[in-house]
């Protein structure tokens, strides 16, 4: 099978080189490199990677919502020790339609749901413990919040996902790692097999605390396969090997962002010792440059994932309510993070009524009115042809006679994977071509903003590819500006 493989590689590199895109010869989310390659051979080959159907429809979703809600809800911590009581958990006007709808007005796409955090405490009346719903005084015991927001999802046409933490500091099992894994496996089992599709499922990372003296062993490879088996469709995140964490918890991507990458979560010595040699990790700034793909054994399609809170905590705190992120820095996430060739998954935590809170509710609609107005108004008439650029090449854009603009957006067709290493954008002004904003990588979407400028037209100039690039889209619009004091703001609609 590897001497196959290896031939076949050959024969594409050859046919990549003679014929470039002629060869249409793709790698779906992994390849690794034969030894005898060149640098310039594997940062060629590594263009061709390409994402799997499934993340590739996760990354058109762009804008999706954690939802952490828990018995953190109702003992004002962050991070639960695993003793509370469960009849602490009593939501009084829990309603997940609330939450769904409230956030399909505002352009999200998928709910992620944290279904357990590391106090154990489980929101679905799970088999594996009594630390659950089951034993909480919410709907008399009968409660399952997993069922109520994923239905809540299916009737207004949004994905669901589930984040379930590896870490339980209520499982007398955690540390006897067969018996956890076995429990851990059984939970995963439940949420996959009870609720319709699941979309995304989210392992947060495994440390616990400093201090805890149970020490834990992970089978991610039976998890792994629970997760394939039961939902196939489903990218598995974080520590899963479909979707990574982007480094931070501030909503922000990388200037330069690449989805092609050698990282992969550290879930076996074999990997862990790969990253080590490469000097790579989630929040390292360089995880694809072609230095690194030279240096690297094999490349994945390894997407980022922004993940940020809209408060300064992660669960609902009354004392937060005036510390909501305002409007400017939600626009600012947005551009850092959808504007970066990443999903932003952005955190709404509901309060003790099981609602998310008004100032929460307000600013989502604020916010989903701004995207809205400001990319609905495309301001190119031909933005929307596809074009395959080699390095250097141009190409004009015209705009909208009379319209300002002071933002553009570039798109890769990523089926055909991601290639652009550097590109300017240039305004028609007093009849020379004037630099307006320049980058690094696009991937599936890339935003800049510059000052308001009317011209006849831009043009893109593509300084950089790995091969030739595969431009699905370029846009220009006006984003109305926004002042660090600005609290509120109505559409112009």
């Amino acid at each position: 099978m590897r001497k196959i493989f290896f031939t076949t590689l050959l024969v594409s590199l050859a046919s990549l080189s003679g014929c470039n895109q002629r060869a249409n010869t793709y790698f779906e989310k992994r390849l690794a490199f034969p030894d005898l390659l060149t640098s310039d051979q594997k940062v060629k080959l590594s263009a061709y990677v390409i994402p799997t159907q499934s993340q590739y429809e996760w990354q058109q979703i762009e804008l999706a919502a954690f939802i952490h809600f828990g018995m953190n809800t109702f003992t004002g911590k962050e991070w639960g020790d695993g003793t509370e009581d469960p009849a602490l958990f009593n939501p009084t006007d829990f309603d997940a339609d609330q939450w769904v709808s409230t956030l399909q007005k505002a352009g999200f796409k998928m709910v992620i749901l944290t279904v357990k955090h590391h106090d154990g405490f489980c929101l679905w009346p799970t088999r594996t413990t009594s630390h659950s719903v089951a034993s909480s005084p919410w709907r008399n015991g009968f409660g399952d919040v997993v069922k109520e927001v994923k239905e809540a999802c299916d009737r207004h046409n949004m994905r669901f996902g589930v984040y379930l933490s590896p870490w339980d500091r209520n499982a007398e099992s955690y540390g006897d790692s067969p018996r956890y894994n076995a429990m851990f496996a059984q939970q995963l089992g439940e949420l996959l097999t009870n609720y319709g599709e699941i979309h995304e499922v989210w392992f947060d990372g495994t440390h616990g605390d400093e201090h805890d003296s149970k020490v834990q062993r992970y089978d991610w490879t039976h998890f792994y396969q629970v997760v394939d088996s039961l939902q196939p469709k489903a990218v598995k995140a974080i520590m899963g090997n479909d979707v990574r964490w982007v480094g931070n918890e501030e909503g922000l991507g990388r200037e330069t962002e690449w989805s092609v990458t050698p990282l992969q979560p550290d879930i076996n010595d074999a990997i862990i010792n790969e990253n080590i040699r490469l000097g790579i990790s989630p929040t390292a700034e360089d995880l694809g440059s072609s230095r690194l793909i030279a240096e690297a054994k094999t490349v994945y399609w390894y997407p980022s994932e922004v993940d940020v809170s809209i408060r300064p905590g992660w669960f609902y705190h009354p004392e937060e309510d005036q510390a909501v992120k305002t409007l400017p820095q939600l626009v600012d996430i947005y551009f850092q993070s959808v504007g970066m060739n990443s999903v932003l998954l952005l955190n709404i935590p509901p309060d003790k009524r099981g609602r998310l809170h008004e100032t929460d509710t307000e600013r989502l609609k604020q916010f989903g009115n701004y995207i809205t107005q400001t990319f609905e108004n495309e301001k190119l008439t031909n933005g929307n042809i596809e074009w395959k650029a080699r390095t250097g090449a141009s190409r004009e854009y015209n705009v909208i006679p009379g319209e300002t603009i002071n933002t553009v957006m570039l798109q890769e067709d990523i089926r055909k994977g991601q290639r652009v290493e550097e590109f300017v954008v240039e305004g028609w002004i007093n009849d020379e071509w004037v630099e307006l904003v320049k980058g690094t990588t696009i991937g599936y979407k890339r935003l800049l903003r510059f000052d308001d400028v009317s011209v006849p037209k831009l043009r893109v100039t593509i300084s950089e590819t790995r091969d030739i690039a595969n431009i699905f889209k370029v846009g220009a619009y006006h984003a109305p500006h926004l002042s660090e004091g600005t609290d509120t703001y109505h559409s112009a609609k």
